[in-house]
């Protein structure tokens, strides 16, 4: 039997969408909660917003089934649908949940921030961060650049350097976004064709993400930056960062650093069943504000 690509995604989808409900399970049974809902962002496999679609797979109704209980899901789509970049999303947790500091930056796989403008919640991603550093130091036999520690043991290319930084989408205006699509057609290929030994491209890549943050945060208010998302524990990018900064730089304790993002998006989930916004055209670009994400499931 041949099976073509749209069943093999539908399939994991679905798969997955067990997978997470399992998840789920074990940490219901573990902890002794009862959940009013699940809200489940899911695992991106497709972020393509200007051409009109994003994919999160992780079927929100296979969870649903396990759990016999109701589940927020697919948060992108409406947004994109109506213009927008369908990322980021985390925006509106940082204003109404962290609007006590200047400026949030999560440091995941991609940088991004978030602050307020004029009274508008400016949000976009910077920059790749552990996408790059993590697919590096997995070359040297390690799953991440433990403190930035093979990035320190190497020396900056400063051709690399000024290439990165002039590329093209550091130089638009917000709202931006980028996905997985971007980094291995643009950024990943720019780095192999030079050659170089694995820590070079680490510190090189290390500097430019400093380099991209710093340029950023130039244009935000003095204040209390937090600072959240793996990429916090590289204290070799922090520390770096923070030299260059009037502002104060704050890690939190390690429960947030790790679990913001899943708060917020918990966080999501409670005001899409409320029908609140949810997802901010300011930060997206959409033509509207809105209240985004599927609900499935028994109530």
């Amino acid at each position: 039997m041949i099976y073509s690509s749209e069943t093999n995604i539908e399939s994991t989808h679905i798969e997955y969408g067990k997978y997470l409900g399992l998840l789920v399970k074990d940490f219901i049974h573990k902890h002794k909660v009862s959940p009013d809902f699940i809200s489940s962002h899911g695992h991106t496999v497709f972020h393509q917003p200007e051409k009109g679609f994003t994919l999160q797979i992780g079927s929100g109704q296979a969870i649903s089934d396990l759990l016999n209980l109701p589940v927020v899901f697919d948060f992108r789509t409406l947004d994109v649908q109506l213009g927008g970049q369908g990322a980021p999303l985390v925006p509106i947790g940082d204003k109404l949940l962290f609007g006590d500091y200047a400026a949030c930056l999560n440091f995941g796989g991609i940088a991004n921030i978030s602050y307020e403008r004029e009274k508008k919640r400016i949000a976009f991603d910077i920059c790749p961060f552990n996408m790059v550093l993590n697919h590096y130091a997995r070359k040297l036999g390690f799953e991440y650049d433990d403190n930035g520690s093979l990035a320190l043991s190497g020396r900056t290319h400063f051709e690399l350097l000024k290439t990165l930084n002039e590329l093209a989408y550091y130089h638009q205006e917000p709202p931006k976004s980028l996905g997985r699509e971007w980094v291995e057609k643009f950024v990943i290929p720019l780095i192999d064709a030079l050659n170089l030994p694995t820590a070079d491209v680490l510190r090189t890549f290390a500097d430019h993400i400093v380099f991209q943050l710093e340029e950023v945060l130039k244009g935000i208010q003095a204040g209390r930056i937090l600072i959240t998302g793996g990429g916090a524990k590289n204290s070799y990018i922090v520390n770096q960062l923070q030299a260059k900064m009037d502002s104060e730089l704050v890690i939190p304790q390690e429960l947030l650093v790790d679990y913001k993002e899943a708060l917020v998006f918990a966080f999501l989930g409670v005001l899409r069943r409320r029908n609140e916004i949810n997802c901010l055209s300011s930060v997206t670009g959409a033509s509207r504000d809105s209240s985004s994400g599927a609900i499935t499931g028994s109530s």
